[in-house]
């Protein structure tokens, strides 16, 4: 009797545990895998957030530039590891439309108009201006108001700029350059940015990250980066400013999507809503010095109105169309420099 309530119990067992590795109803929807390419600390913020609202969702996190991130979900499109990709500014992604299942969130009607999800793959998450970070220590009296102030022989080299084929903040700045510096024709931008390339005297980041790094740690006087950080370390009492340049502003939006194929489509749901929800946005903006894409969420002095700063547009469909021809086209001329 004793070997038949043994045996009964080892089949048991076995048949838990193959219910269980087998995706069985257990397990099934218990994870969550996200690409990310924010800042550690923004990153943290809503994943802490987020976890403590669905305790059940297991999330890991694969951390990465865009470039690289958008290099994996593509590789890995016959057999999907991830479930979200979460950043990249939507001028980077929206060649990769294919990659990204369609979906509508929840909150969608609280949505600024520009900022609706009008493609179907591509839910905002917060709005993006290009700034340039300066060191002030460094920069001493050196006037740095825009781009054409990077070409003072004075900051050769100590200028931090990301390669743009790594980095979405950094294409959205090649993007802001060929609009400002060829007043409104990107074709009569590329001047001024092989007279920039000069002056960054060979020396191209391999990420976001490591620009406002390097001007807050005072490696650079400078940075081409994006306003979150620059207002961040600026917060914080870093011997940095943040200023948006005289030429012109472009403010994008950045994203999260949904990967397809993801193996987790509910919980990869539940995410997207979740980031564009009325509490994570207003932490975004009290916490994390972000500009929300909502129409209902709390105001800061630390974000400088948009109304105050000189913005320019750039043409999404010329942006897209000419994405690949333009990154080709900078490391042609940064590389011949």
């Amino acid at each position: 009797m004793k070997k038949i309530v043994l045996i009964c119990s080892v089949l048991l067992s076995l048949a838990l545990f193959y219910s269980c590795s087998s995706g069985g109803s257990n397990t099934k929807g218990s994870s969550l895998v996200i690409y990310c390419s924010h800042p550690l600390d923004l990153m943290n913020t809503i994943l802490d957030d987020f976890k403590a609202k669905n305790p059940d969702i297991s999330v890991d996190v694969v951390t990465a530039g865009t470039g690289e991130l958008l290099k994996r979900v593509e590789a890995e499109r016959a057999n999907p590891l991830g479930d979200v990709l979460w950043g990249g500014t939507l001028n980077s992604v929206k060649s990769k439309t294919d990659l990204f299942e369609n979906y509508t969130s929840t909150n969608e009607d609280n949505i600024i108009d520009e900022f609706k999800n009008t493609e179907g793959a591509f839910t905002r998450f917060s709005a993006i201006p290009s700034i340039l970070m300066v060191n002030t220590n460094l920069a001493g009296n050196i006037k740095i108001e825009g781009y054409e102030d990077l070409l003072n022989p004075a900051l050769k080299g100590k200028i931090a700029a990301a390669d743009p084929s790594a980095s979405s903040s950094a294409f959205e700045h090649l993007v802001n350059m060929l609009y400002a510096m060829g007043k409104g024709d990107p074709e009569k931008g590329w001047d001024y940015i092989s007279k920039l390339c000069a002056n960054l005297d060979g020396k191209l980041l391999s990420g976001s990250s490591a620009v406002y790094k390097g001007v807050a740690d005072g490696e650079y006087a400078v940075g081409l980066t994006y306003e979150e950080p620059g207002i961040s370390y600026m917060s914080s009492g870093s011997p940095v400013k943040v200023v948006y340049m005289k030429e012109g502003v472009i403010s994008k939006p950045d994203g999260v999507y949904i990967i397809k194929g993801t193996k987790n489509l509910e919980n990869a749901k539940k995410f997207i809503d979740y980031c564009v929800s009325l509490d994570a946005q207003n932490m975004l903006v009290e916490k994390l010095s972000r500009r929300s894409i909502r129409n209902d969420v709390s105001v800061t002095d630390i974000i400088k109105p948009m109304s105050e700063i000189y913005s320019i547009s750039d043409e999404p469909n010329v942006v897209e169309a000419n994405r690949q021809k333009w990154l080709d086209k900078f490391k042609d001329i940064f590389t011949s420099i």
